[in-house]
């Protein structure tokens, strides 16, 4: 059987990255085996609903390059794919269990509840609505059958929850984890369904898992403690249960704890895939996408974080990580997030964009600051600062210098590297540079190179104290490819002008 795997984001802000690591094992393992992956949207707590949120969640993927073969946005054959829509479906699943013995209507107010609750801190016990408690309480387990179709009838607000029975071991097969072991003794019966008409989470993700024929539950670890009780509901509606694979975590780059917003606040790195504006204060979370990163170096990055193929390659496209990839070499423990490492598949994959591609990208920068320069200009400009770049918006930083003289100079690299005398030095340089006619690059730096050894000068000293003159500081590419690209002229007045300005 190909497998049927589904990725079920709540609408209720951004989408984070470990969400999209999720999404991305999901795909890796359904595409191995030429399966369908579907984007179902859980929308069941209203309260929680955030407007645009479906639709930033859309657009990640889209920019991802991850494809989804039926969902909320391209439809299929088991739709509707967003909870909301499918809610009058569920009640029957719910009387159902009720009538199966598996579920009870429960007729407690917020008010009686919580008042159990300050009774059980004040004897110093918790309190959890149990196989322990719920024959206290007030729920169809304890009234008559009249008292309960009475409450129903007039209209009563009710919950059904599931009903757990005494001293079983439930049994949860985990693909990653093994078999994990629990008694019902210690589980609370949670609900399933309201008498708003909304199912709760755990009631309508079962449902709509079996109706839609998911063959493996792939999620995150933070859903493990309700992994009895999904299992528990297969086993109280008669069918089988999918596969189920637990992730870890998303680590904080020390080690220590959930990976969250905050820590990228903090840290100077975006924790979701594109930029985020919360509709209600305005505030502004960033992308990836607008911070400059490559979607390809995003999906090679996040499948390396808590997950190998068991070689040393780190470079791997999609259609390698489909092939590579496997359930069983995923970690159980967490993976440690690294900015730097992030930054290290952005440069990689930053180089594979061609140069073409690059200018034309290049140039609407340039425009934007009201420079024209032409495409032959602009292409060995890229070409030649390319590999120095992590960020496609890093390619003015690394190369202004070809387009606007400098205005200032660097204090601590003329302090280091600009002795009394280099102007003069300079002079002469400017001269050979004047003299070399045609211009030839490779017969004015020969010229250079031989005044500086007929005058028995510091090398370092004085070809840095050239760049600085036309760079404003003791950095960038091949200096010479510079002065050529710069052309005689334009290397003659910027280093007059550096002369005048350095006095020393």
């Amino acid at each position: 059987m190909k497998p049927r795997v589904r990725f079920a984001p709540s609408p209720t802000g951004p989408l984070h990255i470990g969400g999209v690591r999720t999404a991305l094992y999901n795909y890796l393992f359904c595409k191995k085996f030429g399966g369908t992956m579907i984007l179902r949207i859980e929308d069941t707590d209203r309260t929680r609903f955030v407007p645009g949120a479906e639709e930033y969640i859309i657009e990640a993927f889209q920019w991802l390059g991850i494809k989804f073969d039926e969902g909320v946005h391209i439809g299929g054959p088991f739709g509707p794919y967003k909870q909301s829509e499918r809610k009058s479906m569920y009640k029957a699943y719910a009387d159902q269990l009720i009538e199966n013995g598996w579920a009870y209507y429960a007729f407690d107010t917020p008010e009686e509840l919580d008042a159990r609750r300050k009774e059980a801190e004040a004897a110093k016990k918790n309190f959890q609505y149990d196989l322990h408690t719920r024959g206290t309480l007030c729920n169809s387990l304890t009234l008559s059958a009249e008292e309960v179709k009475g409450r129903l009838d007039s209209g009563v607000p009710y919950v059904v929850r599931f009903k757990f029975p005494a001293d079983t071991e439930i049994v949860v097969e985990d693909l990653i984890r093994g078999i994990v072991k629990i008694n019902s003794n210690t589980l609370d019966d949670k609900v399933l369904y309201k008498s708003d008409g909304m199912p709760t989470y755990h009631l309508a993700n079962i449902v709509d898992d079996h109706t839609m024929e998911i063959t493996h539950v792939i999620r995150g670890e933070e859903w493990l403690p309700s992994a009895p009780l999904h299992v528990m509901l297969y086993k109280a509606f008669g069918w089988e249960a999918p596969q189920f694979a637990h992730l870890p975590l998303l680590l904080k780059p020390d080690g220590n704890g959930k990976l969250s917003k905050r820590d990228g606040d903090r840290l100077g790195f975006p924790v979701f895939p594109l930029q985020w504006t919360d509709p209600k204060s305005g505030e502004v979370s960033s992308g990836y996408r607008e911070n400059g990163y490559v979607p390809e170096a995003v999906i090679n990055m996040l499948a390396l974080l808590g997950w190998n193929p068991g070689t040393e390659q780190e470079i791997m496209s999609m259609d390698e990580l489909i092939q590579l990839f496997s359930l069983e070499k995923i970690s159980k423990s967490g993976a440690k997030f690294d900015p730097e490492k992030a930054k290290w598949f952005n440069h990689h994959y930053v180089q594979q964009i061609p140069v073409n591609q690059l200018v034309a990208e290049f140039q609407k920068v340039l425009e934007g600051k009201g420079i024209k320069a032409d495409d032959s200009k602009v292409t060995r400009v890229v070409e030649l600062i390319k590999e120095r770049i992590y960020f496609t918006r890093e390619l003015w930083d690394q190369s202004h210098y070809f387009f606007e003289a400098p205005e200032n100079y660097d204090e601590q690299a003329v302090k280091k590297r600009w002795k009394p005398g280099t102007g003069a030095h300079l002079t002469k340089i400017a001269e050979i540079i004047g003299s070399v006619v045609p211009f030839d690059k490779q017969t004015a730096h020969d010229k250079v190179m031989d005044y500086i050894q007929q005058n028995e000068l510091n090398m370092g000293q004085i070809m840095n104290s050239f760049r600085i003159s036309l760079v404003g500081a003791a950095k960038g590419p091949d200096l010479f490819e510079i002065v050529d690209i710069l052309g005689p002229q334009e290397v003659i007045n910027r280093m007059q002008k550096a002369i005048e300005v350095i006095r020393i």
